[in-house]
């Protein structure tokens, strides 16, 4: 392990108010965005889509890193480079989802556990060998009002997270470290608030227990928010307080950057919020973004798999991208949707 190489990675990603696209979608998951605006998910429309993002000029402004999907980091332009190749040209990082996808957790109803542990060293080392520089592995945080997660569901995840992360360091790979108390449910911001600290409190007992160096990773946390189904959603401002209590309590200054997840959440309250965090500001990390949804889902609405769009749909990405730069530094309102920054 070479850890001035991965603090210098880690540290890349989120310089300069930059943050992540989140372009790992695996099949069923892009399937869905596609049957949104009636395409056909084939291979080549995936990699057309991706290219499309990837090609858009500019972006290299607000973007250190691009997670990709197996198929994608294996993809190339029309020109015939690479993906891997063509971000690192433009001076974006290319990274790589690990994980295979999460599964029910034995004996423990309504819990989920993340495989794919099973061959991971050396799907890193032929990672790397394509040309990646990080990694994502997601742990997925059922949560309800009262009885889940349980302890152990959450120890299950944070243990799994942990080992992936020492996996990745060990092979040269800065492992982004995603432990999602989701959004769905009816529970309220407390309950997330409470959920998450136990997640993250697990989580850094693991990694240290796993010999994790703090400096060459990312945390990709949810935002503490209320359930989408709650009669009590909470506004922009207490979302950003309890989120930042949340991550303070629990997240050792060592760690370069927090990126975080939209969960679901539409485009604008995503930025919104991310503004407002860091509106509370200084913190001893970067917090930053590491969004899927919320910066494509205008994206692929303005496409709409049309060639003729794909101009205008490089033009808003650029925009959802700019936007959330903006809210790495707390500079960002709603009035800047529809007006000139």
């Amino acid at each position: 392990m070479n850890i001035d190489e991965l603090k210098s990675v880690a540290r890349a990603i989120v310089a300069a108010q930059k943050g992540i696209l989140a372009a790992d979608e695996s099949g069923p998951t892009i399937k869905k965005r596609f049957d949104s605006i009636k395409l056909e998910c084939s291979e080549e429309n995936r990699r057309r889509y991706r290219e499309i993002l990837f090609t858009t000029v500019g972006a290299e402004r607000y973007l250190g890193g691009v997670i990709l999907y197996d198929e994608t980091l294996r993809q190339s332009s029309a020109e015939g480079i690479p993906f891997a190749e063509l971000l690192t040209r433009r001076g974006i990082i290319p990274g790589i989802k690990v994980d295979g996808g999460a599964k029910p957790l034995a004996l423990h109803p309504g819990e989920k556990i993340t495989e794919g542990l099973d061959g991971l060293r050396e799907r890193l080392q032929e990672y790397a060998q394509l040309g990646a520089k990080f990694a994502k592995w997601r742990g997925v945080i059922e949560i309800d009002a009262t009885d889940i997660p349980s302890s152990y569901g959450i120890r299950a995840n944070a243990h799994a997270l942990a080992r992936y992360a020492a996996l990745c360091q060990e092979a040269g790979i800065v492992p982004i470290v995603e432990p999602e108390v989701l959004m769905d449910g009816a529970h309220d911001l407390a309950r997330c608030e409470a959920v998450s600290s136990q997640v993250l409190q697990a989580v850094f007992d693991e990694l240290a227990a796993h010999g994790v160096a703090l400096e060459g990773m990312l945390l990709k946390p949810n935002m503490v928010i209320a359930g989408m189904n709650s009669p009590q959603q909470a506004g922009t401002r207490e979302v950003a307080e309890a989120t930042m209590r949340c991550l303070k309590q629990h997240v050792p200054p060592a760690v370069p950057g927090i990126v975080f997840l939209s969960g679901g959440q539409s485009a604008e309250d995503a930025t919104h919020h991310l503004s407002a965090m860091n509106q509370l500001g200084p913190f001893p990390w970067q917090v930053s973004f590491s969004y899927g949804r919320a910066l494509q889902a205008p994206v692929l609405e303005s496409w709409k798999g049309l060639e003729q769009n794909v101009a205008e749909a490089q033009k808003i990405f650029l925009r959802r991208c700019e936007l959330n730069s903006l809210a790495c530094a707390g500079k960002y309102n709603s009035g800047m949707e529809s007006g000139a920054i």
